[in-house]
């Protein structure tokens, strides 16, 4: 028997996921919903979500994906997403030392994007340094050798902006929020049940327990301390994030420049006109966290612990704008970090009960670094899963997970990524990582 309209549920996580399917939930008119997020505010600073911007780029080598980013942007561009989503293009490109796979993986993105109906007539070939300063003449670098299209469909959201104007819709809407101390979520507690175990609600750190019909996990790269039975099916990873601080010269003249992304060396966004912050993203194959126990990843349990970035990031970001924007190439690298978020080994998402808790948690992980995009209309996947009360779409049903350490670089076979996992312990600065 599903949950009803009127049902006390609980999400656990103020993030992209939980937001929006709070959203989605309540415009569907279920009437006690309630987020507990152990941040003091939206956006957390816990989330992935919690950033100047994000890609939204609807070629996929997988069409699945790419019919769905389709509607998502539509989506973006609806009354309340609008003020933060940018289309300004996704110039997607390769140097001209990029290893065989960066340039196989270009080949099929742009075969993708010529493959759709409406995708194909927004794409521009780039087959030089003076192709790519036609299609953005602010890109004054030497760009030797690169080659790959623009994309004008694509573009980016102001993601933390984003969450905030979720969060007021979803307050206004009568979702309720516990934050801080009272949303710090210790456990999901359960009781016997016909067929094993249901939850019957969630215990916060303070000691109070809340009851409730249903919890939804959307605890990003923190879900596995909560459900500790997704093992390496989900672990946390997380890549580096820097910025520029431009002039307000240097930011009014960067206007408009699409995403600007080199599969081997990385990416780099229009500036944030409020901050002129410009931020940059390295390639790589990103950072664990491993637990040498369980052998699965965890977030870090402090903020402060990936307030960094390793020499290799930054380095691959100095070349990133050496190639593009020169000036800015010697420049201090400003709010540094490691963004975590939760990765499944095959990309796809989990939206699906736990089993063997009698259809009272659902999981909602799995981002991959490709979830926010899906923001405007994610939530409604949860309304249609929790309506069908099992979830239709295969691939983002519960999977059992692999035996832990059968997976050493982990993510690694998924086709887009490029480069090893390096454990978070071989590259922080002074010490290892707590988990």
């Amino acid at each position: 028997m599903g949950v009803s309209k009127s049902d006390p549920i609980i999400i656990v996580g103020g993030g992209a996921f939980g937001l929006s399917t709070a959203l989605h939930l309540t415009r569907d008119g279920f009437t006690n919903v309630a987020i507990y997020e152990k941040d003091d505010h939206i956006p957390p600073r816990f989330s992935a979500a919690n950033d100047l911007n994000k890609i939204v780029r609807a070629e996929y080598e997988d069409p699945f994906y790419t019919d769905l980013t389709i509607k998502a942007i539509a989506a973006w561009k609806t009354p309340l997403f609008a003020p933060h989503f940018h289309q300004t293009g996704f110039l997607h490109c390769v140097s001209g030392n990029a290893p065989q796979k960066a340039v196989e993986t270009l080949g099929r993105f742009r075969a993708a994007a010529d493959g759709n109906a409406q995708l194909k007539p927004h794409v521009v070939p780039l087959k030089g340094d003076e192709d790519i300063r036609e299609a953005c003449w602010q890109l004054n670098g030497p760009l030797t050798g690169w080659n790959g299209y623009l994309n004008r469909f694509d573009g980016y959201a102001h993601s933390g902006n984003a969450l905030k104007a979720v969060y007021r819709a979803a307050q206004a809407s009568g979702v309720r929020f516990y934050l801080g101390e009272r949303g710090a979520v210790d456990e999901i507690v359960y009781v016997s049940a016909s067929k094993g175990r249901k939850s019957s609600g969630i215990r916060t750190k303070d000691g109070k327990f809340h009851p409730s019909s249903l919890v939804i996990v959307a605890a990003g790269g923190a879900v596995g301390r909560l459900v500790p039975e997704l093992g390496t099916k989900v672990v946390a990873k997380s890549w580096s994030v820097a910025h520029v601080h431009l002039t307000d010269e240097e930011t009014s003249m960067l206007r408009n420049i699409p995403v600007t992304y080199a599969r081997d060396l990385g990416f780099l966004f229009e500036p944030d006109p409020e901050t002129n912050l410009l931020k940059i993203c390295p390639m790589g194959g990103g950072y664990i966290n491993t637990d040498a126990q369980t052998g699965v990843s965890h977030m870090p349990g402090s903020l402060e612990e990936s307030a960094f970035i390793p020499e290799h990031d930054e380095k691959q970001m100095r070349k990133l704008l050496a190639h593009t924007l020169p000036a800015l190439k010697d420049r201090p690298l400003v709010r540094r970090s490691l963004c975590w978020f939760a990765d499944t080994d095959d990309s796809d998402f989990i939206i699906d009960y736990l089993p063997e808790t009698s259809d009272s948690v659902v999981v909602l992980s799995g981002d991959s670094g490709h979830g926010f995009k899906m923001f405007p209309i994610f939530g409604s996947w949860v309304r249609d899963f929790l309506g069908a009360g099992q979830q239709q779409i295969t691939r983002w049903r519960w999977k059992q997970p692999k035996p832990a350490g059968e997976k050493g670089n982990w993510g690694g076979d998924v086709s887009w990524r490029i480069g090893e996992s390096k454990e978070l312990a071989e590259i922080r600065p002074g010490r290892s990582s707590k988990l």
